[in-house]
């Protein structure tokens, strides 16, 4: 039997705490936008704090936050997590990557040529703490091998989806502070590998300068989050206490957890329905954002896996087979936070084609939550259970 671990445990635990007050969050922000009290609503977010607008602090400010518990989840991961062995990693890396060329392709295919064709990105995020709450409501069904490998590929995921807000969605580059950022980003890793500096303040300052400085270079602010993670110290279990980085990610899970992620969800999933949006459903842009997380996730996560088997690149683990991986890839389909904060970026100043995308990303997220949680409820049981 696959074991997992107290820190993997804890992990998991989180993620469904968070998904199911994502859930609870978007369903009060949805039925307050649609309400009489809709205008008041929606012009909170809008609010104006220093030059800019509550819902562009929160977007841009604590989603750094959040960005670097990512960061840090990612470089556990790549420690002593599962993608800290080749082998074990080169399956949910080589799903990942199926798992975001496939919707891209799909999305590009219904937009090519057309404005719309910003939205590529859209569809190829995995929201962890939804995929890990539909886990969690499936209980003994699903094999604990198929979690690991859930939130593996996810992990990825989010890497990629960080790698394409940095290149493609950025606005007009200011190298000087771009530079700035990176020095400070420079000066940072010196400290850790070479001063061997373990005071988390001295990097969470630098962090601060680091996010102004990419705030102001066109760069998302947020991947500030993502490269202040790989500079903070990281050591295994050998060391007398935990790493730096192992206690600012502890320290982050509840604050994300109950308070930055509900923000960001009652902050950007104030829909306001009616005839002209729910037409939009039928647009392009919306049925490549739909087709791509209900087909183009599953799809291009079990294909590539597939492929990866057949060259000889890697092999499943002993509880799962084919049918939790097609499982895990209809999961994989769930974008939400990363979906929404991509739709952001991509049609910004377009709130009539952001709320529309927004949309298709609840309804895409939905049916392939669903779709995946009935799947797995029939199939999922472990392999050693089975028939």
């Amino acid at each position: 039997m696959y074991a997992l671990t107290d820190t993997f445990n804890r992990f998991f635990d989180s993620e469904k705490t968070s998904g199911l007050i994502l859930i609870a969050c978007t369903v009060l922000s949805l039925a307050l936008a649609n309400s009489t009290l809709g205008p008041t609503w929606l012009a909170i977010w809008n609010t104006d704090l220093g030059g800019l607008s509550l819902s562009h602090w929160i977007n841009d400010g604590l989603m750094a936050i959040f960005f670097l518990l990512i960061g840090l989840e990612l470089e556990r991961e790549l420690y002593v997590g599962e993608l800290s062995s080749f082998r074990n990693a080169l399956l949910p890396v080589v799903a990942a990557a199926g798992g975001m060329a496939a919707p891209a392709l799909i999305h590009y295919v219904f937009n090519a040529g057309l404005p719309t064709q910003a939205g590529i990105g859209i569809p190829m995020a995995t929201d962890i703490a939804f995929a890990l709450g539909a886990l969690a409501l499936l209980g003994t069904r699903v094999p604990p091998a198929l979690k690991v490998f859930v939130v593996a590929f996810a992990v990825i995921d989010d890497l990629g989806a960080i790698v394409l807000i940095a290149l493609f969605y950025s606005g007009d580059l200011s190298v000087t502070h771009l530079l700035g950022g990176l020095a400070i980003w420079g000066l940072l890793l010196i400290l850790n590998r070479f001063g061997r500096v373990q005071s988390l303040p001295i990097y969470l300052l630098g962090g601060v300068v680091m996010w102004a400085l990419m705030l102001k270079s066109g760069v998302h602010a947020t991947i500030a989050g993502v490269m202040l993670a790989f500079a903070i110290p990281f050591w295994t279990s050998e060391r007398d206490k935990p790493s730096a980085s192992h206690r600012l990610e502890n320290r982050l899970h509840k604050p994300v957890t109950l308070l930055i992620l509900p923000l960001f969800a009652l902050a950007n999933t104030g829909v306001v329905f009616d005839g002209s949006l729910l037409s939009s459903m039928l647009d392009q842009n919306s049925i490549g954002i739909m087709s791509g997380l209900v087909v183009g996730k599953p799809v291009g996560i079990l294909l590539f896996a597939l492929g990866a088997l057949w060259i000889g690149w890697c092999v499943l683990p002993e509880e799962l087979n084919w049918r939790h991986v097609l499982g895990a890839g209809m999961l994989g389909g769930i974008g939400f936070t990363m979906s929404i904060f991509i739709t952001n970026l991509a049609f910004a100043a377009q709130p009539e084609l952001i709320d529309a995308s927004k949309l298709a990303v609840f309804a895409g997220s939905l049916v392939a939550g669903l779709l995946g949680a009935a799947w797995l409820a029939w199939v999922g049981r472990p392999v050693s259970d089975a028939d």
